[in-house]
């Protein structure tokens, strides 16, 4: 049995996503995907999204890969080194100098180090917000969460904001089969299972929730659920039942020629064109890559899905998000990113590593292939860390400052902006808010950050409440 999963539910409710086709039953006559499509049109025609690009032109980038590494990285052995402050502060490592005079980072990104040409380092990012789940609902949304410093928060009203991935979803278009936003490998959820807000459509409703793939991709077996064929269902029974299908349109045009029912045919048709392989099967098989090349992104489930995420780029994907998820070995008091025990052994050892190989390499690879200039690369957490090493060698959570990595798009590389204090614990000067990243992120994907739109009730609103950051682009 052939499945496609699709948005009919939220993206971080933990439930099982309602399918878009079955090829069997009345699904074998392409008669339900068409029609989550064809609603799919109507919806936005319904809420009438004016173009946002009309008239005038913002941004470079075609697309967008954002990389966020769940848990917070600490500014410290990053981007913004404190090499003259104690060793509490400053941590078991030390800075090193990139390819751009007087910037320095973190020792553990050699790298990374060699590409900060390419790369706009914002120093003083700033939520105010020490939860993961409320922080980051505002890095992903670009509005606060109503209340602050909420832990374990649930999707939900006052928090409804739609995510960048949502509104970028909602506004572009399909291309190739693909939808216009993705986010893999999984969803963003604290220890429990608890999912964060901010990881859908929300008041755009879920029409505008971004594909979300569970998946591995560094496993030996990867495939995409959906877009492989039962063995019982061979190419030429698609066929025939293609075939079925535009019988049944001949015969339901007799009755209706109307435009209506010739936008359900197309996305019929549409519906087996995915089936059928073109380049939405063909951006998923990894193993068409040079086996140097897998290997030169990391051979484990982040490194695989960032390239992952470039092969999606290519195949018309306006935005993949990716997001750093719990690795064999984490445990729940030092998950991921959230280095509260052991801060330097698993940056040094697990996280640092594994980063800088696949982020070097994404932006390596994207600059070979002609697509660093069309591609925004966004480098992000919710928060960073505490400026001060506990009893457990850890860093705890700190939104008051941290910093966060832009790169392609027409992104100025080689430059930091904003700086924070001599211990990296509170913004200097430059400081800006997530809202301001988020407008930053639309404006590189031409889109303008204070168009209007509209929510399933008509009420309006704009992209963005905040400001592009005009030195960065």
């Amino acid at each position: 049995m052939f499945s496609l999963l699709d948005k009919g539910t939220r993206l971080c409710d933990g439930l099982n996503r309602r399918e878009w086709l079955r090829v069997g039953g009345l699904g074998a006559l392409g008669l339900s995907l068409p029609t989550l499509l064809e609603a799919r049109a109507a919806d936005r025609t319904r809420r009438g999204a004016a173009p946002l690009s009309a008239g005038a032109s913002f941004g470079k980038a075609k697309s967008c890969i954002l990389l966020f590494y769940l848990g917070g990285p600490p500014q410290h052995e990053t981007w913004d080194p404190k090499d003259d402050a104690p060793v509490e502060v400053r941590g078991e490592s030390h800075s090193i100098p990139s390819n751009v005079p007087g910037i320095r980072v973190g020792e553990w990104m050699p790298r990374t180090a060699k590409l900060l040409d390419h790369i706009c380092v914002l120093r003083a990012m700033s939520t105010q917000d020490n939860a993961h789940s409320s922080s980051g609902y505002w890095m992903l949304t670009g509005v606060p969460h109503q209340p602050m410093n909420s832990e374990n928060a649930k999707p939900g009203a006052p928090n409804d904001w739609p995510c960048t991935a949502a509104v970028v979803h909602h506004l572009r278009p399909s291309k190739n089969g693909l939808p216009s936003a993705i986010v893999l490998p999984e969803p963003i959820w604290n220890t429990g299972m608890i999912y964060w807000p901010g990881q859908d459509g929300g008041f755009l409703g879920r029409t505008a929730d971004p594909w979300l793939i569970r998946c591995d991709p560094s496993s030996s077996d990867f495939q995409i659920p959906g877009l492989s064929l039962s063995a019982d269902l061979t190419a030429p029974r698609l066929g025939a039942r293609l075939s079925l299908l535009e019988q049944v349109n001949r015969g339901l045009d007799r009755v209706d020629r109307s435009e209506a029912m010739a936008r359900f045919d197309q996305r019929s048709q549409q519906a087996f064109d995915l089936l059928r392989a073109g380049k939405a099967r063909q951006a998923f098989a990894l193993d068409r890559e040079p086996a140097v090349l897998r290997d030169r992104y990391g051979r484990n489930r982040w490194g695989q899905s960032v390239l992952l995420a470039r092969r999606l780029i290519e195949a018309g994907v306006s935005l993949v998000q990716v997001n750093w998820m719990r690795m064999p070995g984490d445990t729940d008091d030092s998950p991921a990113w959230d280095t509260h025990n052991k801060n330097a052994e698993r940056l040094k050892n697990h996280l640092m590593p594994k980063m800088d190989l696949a982020y070097s390499a994404l932006l390596e690879d994207l600059e070979g292939r002609g697509l660093l200039e069309e591609t925004l690369v966004v480098w992000m957490g919710e928060f960073g860390r505490s400026p001060k090493i506990n009893r457990g060698g850890g860093r705890d959570h700190w939104g008051h400052v941290f910093s966060v990595a832009l790169a392609g798009g027409g992104v100025r590389g080689g430059q930091v902006i904003g700086s924070s204090d001599k211990i990296g614990a509170l913004p200097r000067d430059g400081r800006v808010q997530p809202q301001d990243l988020t407008a930053t992120i639309f404006h590189c994907l031409d889109f303008s950050p204070h168009t209007e739109m509209r929510d399933t009730l008509g009420r309006p609103f704009v992209l963005s409440r905040g400001e592009v950051i005009r030195q960065a682009v």
